[in-house]
Formats: structure tokens, sequence, C-alpha cells
């Protein structure tokens, strides 16, 4: 007795498609996933105040106390002058700092007359530069 003959394996139609398929879904999902990352990511974490400039206003910064000592607080946010969150009125800006420079706050010094009550926000990566923003709270 001899054993069957091997048959060949029936070949589906399809195959390709699928194939296809499945690297169109690989590209689409990769393109989602960057496009979360670098897209929406930044948007979503962006620096509201990175464009704000002198005669703009700052709506109120989230911290327990402002004062003498530094105090971290999220992000600033540019409203408009007539809006009622605008607490603070920026009267200088100070770019290319770094934060040791915009921790000691002396680049505003020349904004700030005697009588005002002075804030200094700025926003740094460590060991690059950046911007800071003078600050004076709104009457």
């Amino acid at each position: 007795m001899q054993p069957p003959a091997p048959t060949e394996p029936e070949q589906r139609s399809g195959g390709g498609k699928k194939k296809l398929l499945g690297i169109v879904g690989a590209v689409v999902a990769f393109a989602v996933v960057a496009g979360l990352k670098f897209g929406l990511g930044n948007l979503l974490n962006r620096d509201e105040a990175a464009e704000a400039k002198v005669g703009d206003c700052i709506a109120e910064l989230s911290a327990s106390n402002l004062g003498e000592q530094e105090t971290e607080v999220d992000g600033a946010k540019v409203v408009d002058c007539t809006d009622s969150k605008a607490a603070y009125n920026v009267v200088g800006r100070v770019d290319g700092q770094t934060e040791a420079q915009a921790s000691s706050g002396e680049a505003c010094n020349q904004y700030f007359s005697e009588t005002d009550d002075g804030y200094v926000f700025y926003s740094i990566k460590p060991g690059s530069t950046g911007y800071l923003l003078c600050l004076t709270k709104r009457a």
C-alpha cells in the first residue's frame, strides 16, 4: 500500500489584498501616533505666553502665593485687557535669558518703578534659553 500523494495547498484568492491592508493599516496607525505625539501634543502643551508682548495682559496665575520667593505656577495665558480675567500687565519682555538669569529677575528691574507690585514670569527649559515677562498687578 502506498501513502496517498501529497496534495498541494489550495491557494486562496485575496491573500495579497489582506497583506496590503495590513501594511496600509500599519502606516495609518504610525501616522496617527506620530500626529498625536508631535502635532496634538505640541498644541496641548504649548506655551500660551510665548508670544506675549509689552501691552498685553495675562490672566491670574495659578499659585498659592506670589511674592518675594520664586513660585512655580501653571502656564500664563494672554487675555484681552478688557477681560475680567486680566490680572497682570506685561510691562517688559526680555528674550535670550538662561534659567539662572531669569530666576534672578534683574532683567526686569528697568521696567518696574518703586511703587510697582512687580512679578517675573519665565518658561525656560533647563540648559537652554528663553524669555521672561515683566508683569505688574493690574489695579
